[in-house]
């Protein structure tokens, strides 16, 4: 209420210099100041006496309760700024059909598209379409791996920052990961563009991209991806890409600094036992290992 009084008595220019510097350090002086400026050039009207005389003795004499409205400044923008934070939600829940789904470290999920096609996620990935349009145009963005089994229908586009893969109805792995970009058909046929190049994929058929070199996977005997049974397997891949693949099903980080990362690995690792995966990897590369709590130090094998 103080506040209020010191408002009006600002309006009349009858504030003390502690009460109008007080009111210069509120959050709404800005607001009176433009307030104020526009009330001062409003004119007021002309009003002949005698006629406002007569006209208030002939008025009724009936006695109404005056309404008081309290100024509350803060009041107004507290509303303001939760109308603003509703309107918010509401273009969220009404006009935001992306559907995201996202997993972490040694964390896979699985669920369901709108045409009943499946799709299980691998760890640390992310995939999201627009449930609105999905009907038209059955498009998704990947960016990590992922196994679909695609029902039958019109076109199915994966979209990933290394190439576009499209099918029809099939089953088929796609793995995006820093420089490196794989797909493998299990059924059916797929369509794997990469940098403006096509080529399509039968049952048992691959297309591997690393580090920019372009290598095709001929007759694969694997009715689905390793990594469905947490099993992770790799054909000459550098060991870089296994340590990162390592980190990603296991929360771990790896020092290999005293190590060679680009020699090429060719083998399995479990995804159920740390020291059962390191030593898959550490033994046929003559390699060992060191754990100390979540930090993992590859070096040589010392008897080398």
């Amino acid at each position: 209420m103080k506040k209020e009084n010191d408002i009006l008595k600002w309006f009349d220019d009858q504030l003390t210099k502690p009460e109008l510097d007080a009111l210069k350090q509120s959050e709404d002086f800005k607001t009176l100041e433009k307030i104020k400026h526009y009330s001062s050039q409003m004119e007021a009207p002309k009003v002949d006496a005698q006629q406002a005389l007569n006209a208030f003795k002939q008025r009724p004499l009936t006695k109404t309760e005056p309404k008081v409205i309290s100024l509350n400044f803060k009041t107004f923008f507290k509303v303001a700024a939760m109308l603003i934070f509703m309107l918010g939600i509401s273009y969220f829940a009404f006009f935001n059909n992306t559907k995201n789904f996202e997993t972490t470290v040694a964390q896979t999920q699985t669920f369901k598209l709108p045409d009943n096609s499946e799709v299980i996620l691998n760890a640390q990935s992310s995939l999201s379409y627009n449930s609105k349009t999905w009907d038209d145009k059955r498009d998704l963005t990947l960016d990590g791996e992922a196994f679909f089994k695609v029902e039958k229908g019109q076109k199915f586009t994966v979209n990933t920052s290394a190439g576009l893969v499209q099918v029809l109805g099939t089953q088929f792995n796609v793995k995006e990961r820093d420089n490196y970009f794989e797909v493998v058909c299990f059924e059916g046929l797929v369509s794997v563009t990469h940098n403006n190049k096509t080529i399509k994929l039968s049952k048992g058929k691959g297309f591997k991209v690393v580090n920019d070199n372009i290598e095709l996977i001929d007759n694969t005997k694997a009715t689905s991806p390793s990594w469905l049974k947490a099993e992770s397997t790799f054909t000459n891949i550098s060991l870089q890409q296994v340590i990162a693949e390592v980190q990603r099903q296991y929360d771990v980080t790896i020092n290999a600094d005293a190590i060679d990362t680009t020699q090429l690995f060719t083998g399995t690792f479990t995804h159920s036992n740390l020291n059962t995966a390191l030593q898959a990897i550490t033994i046929p590369l003559k390699l060992s290992y060191k754990i100390n709590n979540t930090t993992v130090t590859l070096y040589k094998y010392e008897g080398q």
